[in-house]
């Protein structure tokens, strides 16, 4: 039995989404906001995500951008906006697919089996990631050292979040400016050294030998575990 993640705010929909669900062999979980939706997705696994846009809390968008920080489950917006900049925004981000309210529930229910089989063969990561004392949780945004949280900005989460993702292998200098800080600073070096100073002195027990946070000089950066 395949296990859905219903996002929806509206109770009525998002409970007659479940009946109907059900009735069709799914399991099913709901959240009715974002920030509940990243908590249901790294506690119950599901294999795949029906997500609306038009949250309380967080903008789909953000809910997305969460979820493909740490996991490559297949995620079906069901959504009442119909532009096309919405769309292409969605799936740019990683949706897998998009469908637009009012739906037919048997064509929504084809589009979730056709997902689930596409993300069969992904591998899962985990969605907490252990480097010695420091434990860096992906769907909640948040890093702790010996139990207690530790406050990054958001550059220096982007920074450390990649690494995490990419746990034990080397990521290139050129890949993190343009995934961190974006593609027109691929050659500005100097904002790595920068910021990898500030993460060692945040994370690493000694910075001047840190034993997580490892550079590879000229060629990029390593979260050893």
């Amino acid at each position: 039995m395949s296990k859905v993640l219903v996002v929806d705010d509206e109770p009525a929909l998002a409970r007659a989404l479940a009946i109907n669900l059900r009735a069709h062999g799914w399991e099913v979980v709901t959240a009715a906001d974002g920030r509940s939706a990243l908590e249901a997705a790294a506690a119950e696994r599901p294999d795949v995500v029906v997500l609306d846009l038009g949250l309380p809390d967080l903008d789909g968008t953000e809910v997305i951008a969460g979820l493909r920080g740490w996991t490559s489950v297949p995620i079906v917006v069901l959504s009442a906006r119909q532009h096309g900049e919405d769309k292409v925004e969605a799936l740019d981000l990683g949706a897998d697919d998009y469908v637009t309210k009012p739906f037919a529930m048997n064509e929504l229910l084809a589009r979730l089996r056709a997902a689930v089989r596409r993300g069969q063969s992904a591998s899962p990561t985990d969605a907490v990631v252990t480097a010695g004392s420091l434990e860096v949780d992906l769907a909640r945004k948040r890093v702790t050292r010996d139990g207690a949280e530790v406050r990054l900005t958001p550059t220096e989460w982007a920074f450390l979040e990649l690494l995490a993702r990419n746990m034990g292998r080397l990521v290139t200098r050129e890949q993190v400016l343009r995934e961190v800080w974006g593609p027109a600073y691929e050659h500005e070096s100097h904002y790595l050294r920068v910021y990898a100073a500030q993460l060692r002195r945040k994370l690493e027990d000694d910075p001047a030998h840190p034993r997580h946070l490892i550079t590879s000089p000229g060629l990029g950066y390593t979260l050893e575990p």
